[in-house]
């Protein structure tokens, strides 16, 4: 067998996780990026720009994902290698981000993926479980030089993004 066909897997285990059910309103959105921004000060993590992809995010869902008497959810992890992972999984999976480049024209609204892209070194949408999907964005915070210390007695198996499908792009923020 050459070294190619041996494959090792890591397995990056969250350092910290957190999740929380919110009302698919324009309040749990506002909640959606407070509670994001305390838990991540709590975690000694930046706040800026995880706050405004959570804002973005969590606006989408309330607009575009909501289904009367359902919430959505929020879940950030992360990883030891300095990975911040944000989910926002909404009721409505047949309805699917669309990836934009360009906005033509002055417009009111359109402009939230654009921004997660900006802001987010790698973004996508995972379907399920039926009938939901999640959105999700992840931040290289060694990148921004930041260490990332684990919970007493936190850990366990799975990966900020396992599963995940999306881009990875490369942003340089000016950090």
């Amino acid at each position: 067998m050459n070294q190619h066909d041996q494959r090792t897997v890591t397995v990056q285990a969250p350092l910290h996780q957190f999740a929380v059910p919110l009302s698919a309103t324009r309040r749990g959105a506002r909640l959606a990026r407070l509670l994001a921004a305390e838990r991540l000060r709590a975690w000694g993590l930046p706040v800026e720009p995880a706050d405004l992809i959570v804002a973005e995010l969590a606006a989408n869902a309330v607009l575009h994902g909501r289904v009367p008497g359902r919430s959505f959810r929020l879940g950030l992890s992360a990883t030891v290698r300095g990975v911040l992972c944000i989910e926002v999984t909404d009721a409505r999976g047949e309805v699917l981000p669309a990836r934009r480049r360009a906005v033509v024209g002055p417009a009111e609204s359109g402009h939230g993926l654009l921004l997660v892209e900006e802001l987010a070194d790698r973004w996508g949408v995972r379907s399920g479980p039926v009938p939901c999907k999640t959105v999700w964005a992840e931040l290289d915070l060694a990148r921004a030089s930041v260490h990332v210390a684990p919970e007493p007695g936190s850990g366990g198996p799975g990966g900020a993004a396992a599963g995940a499908a999306g881009g990875k792009r490369p942003k340089n923020r000016g950090k």
